[in-house]
């Protein structure tokens, strides 16, 4: 007899959206996320497409959603470390690390407060600093605190602990490892920006005012690291002539051999972030703007901009001047014209790529890129599975709890 009972492997929105979709149709459902609150990368944007909202938007609605469903059961802070077990029939054995703050944690922020020292912000990729009592967002979910124990001492810890006056401060907690029996198992691990690391040649991490598209996307975001102005890191002042590098690392067999769907029109988005509160001219150097359907329009609205050039042409390499401003080579492919330009600041349109590349895939197999391949009673969803869109990863994490539910019911 078949477990009615389903795993979603990851929270974001593709996994939130495959849990809400079977939950609310009376199954049980697990999601099990490493982070220490779900939402995945649309947490992180400022806006996200179709209608450019902020990601409070949509995800509050399905926060409620799930605070609303007792079928629904959240476990952060936690991964899958082995499944076995067949179709209908799965054993699944999970590791929650200790998050040292329970649910009395009011989010007043008073531990956050106690200690001094502040470390590299990983939700804003390194733009920003934390301390060691975070939240990371302010619509986070679950709202709770977080103790970074591994770069506190035990006096910073035992001065976090002494500044709540809730008691919700556990420093004797304990990670854990239990047992799930499930009938269906849905992947949606999302994805995680290229490592701009080995760009050597576009000065990928080499070169301050050269930064990727998810750190822009933080610079811009109201929460992020510079509440919503764009500045340049080296100096905090304002960027009147950037680059766009388009494809960074993807279309490359050195690098990711595929498109990644979505950095083009994430480009133009940042066209219009920084359009909206600056006179500064904008270059995008691209292979091929691909902006699929609908979104044609949004990119003939943004081409429209006079302060925008657009050039056809392969970016070859990226050197820093005595100053900090990066030099960009490339060639036009219109014209056969190689040259070079000096920029404030440089944007590169780094690619999609599996969260779990390069890992051990937490259920079923990989392709040799790393995107999820269903198997039996293992379905993938959202960006686990191909580079998508906000949009189309709900309609994949849908599609992703129709399969499970079927898995299930033995159909």
């Amino acid at each position: 007899m078949s477990n009615n009972s389903i795993l979603v492997v990851g929270g974001g929105f593709a996994g939130i959206t495959a849990a809400l979709e079977a939950a609310e149709l009376g199954y049980e459902v697990y999601i099990v996320e490493t982070n220490p609150y779900l939402g995945g990368r649309v947490s992180q944007l400022n806006q996200y497409f179709p209608k450019l909202c902020p990601p409070s938007c949509g995800l509050e609605i399905q926060f409620q959603r799930i605070k609303n469903n007792p079928n629904v059961k959240v476990i952060t802070m936690a991964s899958v470390d082995s499944v076995s077990g067949t179709k209908g029939n799965y054993d699944v054995k999970v590791t929650q690390r200790p998050r040292y703050v329970n649910e009395r944690c009011t989010a007043c922020g008073d531990c956050e407060k106690a200690t001094a020292k502040q470390v590299d912000s990983e939700f804003d990729f390194g733009t920003g600093k934390r301390g060691l009592a975070y939240k990371t967002h302010p619509f986070m979910f679950p709202m709770r605190y977080v103790l970074d124990a591994e770069n506190a001492s035990d006096s910073e810890m035992a001065s976090i602990k002494d500044a709540c006056s809730y008691d919700a401060v556990d420093l004797d907690d304990k990670g854990r490892t239990f047992d799930l029996a499930v009938g269906a198992i849905v992947v949606a691990t999302g994805w995680k920006p290229y490592d701009v690391s080995k760009l050597t040649n576009l000065g990928g991490g080499q070169f301050k005012n050269v930064v990727t598209n998810m750190q822009f996307e933080r610079m811009a975001a109201p929460n992020g690291p510079t509440s919503g102005k764009i500045e340049r890191p080296s100096d905090g002042t304002e960027p009147m002539k950037i680059a766009f590098v388009q494809c960074a690392g993807s279309r490359d067999q050195n690098n990711l051999n595929y498109c990644s769907y979505i950095c083009c029109m994430a480009s133009l988005k940042h066209v219009r972030y920084i359009r909206k509160n600056s006179d500064a001219n904008v270059t995008v150097f691209y292979i091929d703007l691909r902006t699929p359907g609908r979104y044609d329009k949004f990119k003939v609205a943004t081409e429209a901009d006079e302060k925008l050039n657009l050039i056809k042409g392969k970016v070859a390499n990226i050197v820093e001047d005595a100053n900090g401003n990066p030099i960009v080579t490339v060639e036009n492919a219109l014209t056969g014209i190689k040259s070079e330009e000096k920029f404030d600041m440089v944007v590169l349109a780094t690619g999609m790529e599996p969260s779990i590349a390069g890992l051990q895939v937490p259920a079923g197999s990989v392709d040799a890129d790393g995107f999820v391949i269903d198997g039996e009673g293992i379905i993938a969803a959202g960006c686990a599975k191909q580079p998508l869109d906000v949009m189309k990863t709900a309609q994949s994490g849908t599609a992703a709890a129709m399969k499970a539910i079927q898995t299930v019911v033995g159909r």
